[in-house]
């Protein structure tokens, strides 16, 4: 979602054929500029994602492979190097891509969805309760296009693994991993974990676009307070926020998308780096969560949490910064 003031205003009815136009031009910016902005976050958020996911994914009956963060990545360098952090990132880059570019193009969506109903005209700003509703929208619908993409890039993030007699095992391409998972789950089986992937991005994306807007807001207000004359104030409303408080208004987001629905990835991790083809039948979501909480309780289920947190906020600053920035300067 870029700026409230461009975003969230719609042309009047006396402009439909124009708002046509820019409604389909705007829609290939969201989809562009959004695969764009999400490329950027991923590179500078990968090795972050990484060491998480490691750690979300350590195997019940063993002891703990990992004390924690900084340990995992100690070890996940001494093993492999730095760039073996960046280890699978051909399919996240893709999904970077496909899911920013999914969450604008369907917040769009959701915006539309918000004025058909009638609650809201096209006239006027939409409050935030309306965003953070836009914001579950786009969620929902994007998480069936990440599922498989997340899929494919744990299976490739988790520690190298052993065959039956002992030697290592080459590390996992993106082909490998697809061809596997065809092999023996069928198509049906790149969808695993969508209950996780649902209940993160829905939940997650109303507090990203929410937390975004409701900062970006704040701040408005404290601008316009410290404005000397009315004319000040009318100057602020039109101006795009400073760099400085676009970046903690994207910052925000990020953290409020990681912290708040993190059990809900933590399962469907687990869930996405079980073994292709092994005797056991996959469980559930429900059914992972149960097993998770029976062995570790509550803690199990934000283990990695800080970490993410604390990569979120500068990859989510950038991701709206970028985005916003293409919008504003390069428009279609």
């Amino acid at each position: 979602m870029a700026t409230t003031q461009v975003q969230t205003m719609a042309a009047k009815p006396s402009q439909d054929p124009i708002q046509a136009k820019s409604a389909a031009k705007e829609s290939v910016e969201d989809i562009v500029y959004g695969s764009v902005a999400g490329i950027v976050g991923k590179y500078i958020e990968y090795p972050f994602d990484t060491v998480k996911v490691r750690l979300q994914s350590q195997p019940d009956h063993l002891p703990l492979r990992y004390t924690g963060p900084l340990d995992c990545f100690r070890q996940s360098i001494k093993a492999d190097g730095f760039l073996g952090l960046y280890r699978g990132i051909s399919a996240p880059l893709f999904g970077a891509a496909a899911e920013t570019s999914s969450l604008f193009f369907f917040e769009r969506i959701g915006r539309e969805v918000v004025y058909a109903s009638g609650y809201y005209s096209r006239d006027r700003v939409l409050p935030l309760s309306a965003l953070w509703f836009t914001g579950a929208f786009s969620g929902a619908f994007t998480s069936f296009v990440l599922t498989p993409i997340e899929l494919v890039k744990c299976k490739i993030q988790v520690p190298d693994s052993r065959g039956r007699d002992g030697a290592s095992l080459k590390p996992p391409s993106v082909m490998s991993v697809i061809r596997d998972v065809y092999k023996h789950e069928g198509v049906r089986g790149f969808w695993h974990g969508q209950m996780g992937t649902f209940l993160r991005e829905s939940g997650g994306c109303a507090a990203w676009f929410g937390s975004k807007e409701t900062t970006t807001k704040i701040f408005h207000l404290l601008n316009e307070r410290s404005a000397a004359s009315q004319m000040e104030k009318d100057m602020l409303a039109t101006e795009v926020l400073p760099l400085w408080q676009q970046a903690v208004a994207g910052a925000s987001a990020g953290m409020s998308y990681n912290f708040l629905f993190f059990p809900a990835d933590t399962v469907k991790s687990r869930m996405q780096t079980t073994p292709v083809g092994g005797s056991g039948q996959n469980r559930t979501f429900w059914q992972e969560g149960k097993t998770l909480w029976n062995q570790h309780g509550l803690r199990g289920f934000y283990r990695g949490c800080g970490i993410t947190v604390l990569r979120s906020a500068p990859s989510s600053a950038f991701i709206f910064m970028v985005f916003d920035g293409l919008k504003r300067y390069l428009p279609m």
